[in-house]
């Protein structure tokens, strides 16, 4: 059966089925899921009873697997496969983790708007995240369209940006959380990334405006401009009308493209388990051969 898309929202994202995404894609499959991913920027999969090595088998069909902040924090996992990222409030030992654990201080980042790896070169492509285990309630996913977001600049802004880029740094987020006990090691061991702020899609061709909690900076702007003028751009690109609202439920698999959207995770009570499993796409020129 061929791909079926069902839109669930006025700009961007749909419902896609038709294609049993558990079992080897065909070259007809995946040509058709990267056109609709450069059309609507995110897929939502329902009932999909995915094992971690069919999630791994289906990501890295599209391209090489990424392990993104693993590189710093070098911390136990209880997800064996590295490329595994384990989305959870799940400890090391199978447990809830406690309050103020490690474990959900990423959960409190992961509530920042931001795309996945913007703070590295190459960036993400894709993240594919598949739910095991919901709340009762909360934890909710949003999702902007940053296409739409640059469509509705003004045009004053748009010339303002042109020529601008901004600087991401992987541990912005933790310290603006008041987490600043990390090592030169760790401080160094991904270093700051420079994008454009207005940036062209590769899949869509589109233009982008390419923001996000992880840029700190703007190069060449003093550090109070650029962060004020930088937090303007993320409220624009996070209207209410640009912003689609995933609610979990188990077996759900959601495809995003972190070059064309924002994300982040909404609250839930953190007394009750929670497990997401994701997996993301590095965005090279074989990723983006295969998205073409």
């Amino acid at each position: 059966m061929p791909l079926q898309l069902k839109p669930l929202h006025p700009l961007f994202c749909a419902q896609a089925s038709g294609i049993d995404i558990t079992q080897p894609l065909s070259e007809t499959d995946l040509k058709a899921i990267n056109t609709a991913m450069n059309k609507y920027g995110v897929l939502v999969w329902r009932g999909q009873p995915l094992t971690a090595q069919q999630q791994l088998n289906f990501s890295q069909s599209f391209g090489p697997l990424d392990i993104g902040l693993k590189r710093v924090f070098q911390r136990k996992e209880r997800l064996e496969d590295e490329r595994l990222i384990d989305i959870s409030n799940v400890d090391a030992q199978g447990n809830v983790a406690g309050r103020d654990s490690p474990k959900n201080l990423s959960n409190f980042a992961n509530q920042l708007w931001h795309s996945d790896s913007s703070f590295m070169k190459p960036r993400a492509a894709y993240s594919m995240l598949h739910a095991l285990v919901t709340p009762s309630w909360g934890g909710n996913t949003e999702f902007a369209d940053l296409r739409a977001a640059y469509d509705a600049l003004p045009q004053r802004t748009r010339d303002e940006i042109q020529d601008l880029q901004a600087e991401h740094f992987a541990l912005h987020t933790r310290l603006l959380l008041g987490d600043d006990a990390y090592t030169e090691d760790q401080k160094k061991a991904i270093p700051p990334a420079v994008w454009p702020l207005s940036d062209t899609h590769p899949g869509s061709g589109r233009k982008v405006l390419f923001v996000g909690v992880h840029a700190r900076q703007i190069i060449g702007w003093p550090v109070a401009e650029s962060r004020m003028y930088l937090m303007d751009l993320l409220e624009h690109a996070t209207q209410r009308p640009f912003v689609y609202t995933h609610e979990w439920e188990e077996g759900d698999l959601v495809i995003w493209d972190n070059r064309s959207t924002l994300h982040r995770g909404r609250r839930y009570d953190i007394a009750e388990r929670r497990e997401l499993r994701r997996t993301t796409i590095n965005d090279t020129p074989e990723a983006q051969l295969m998205a073409s």
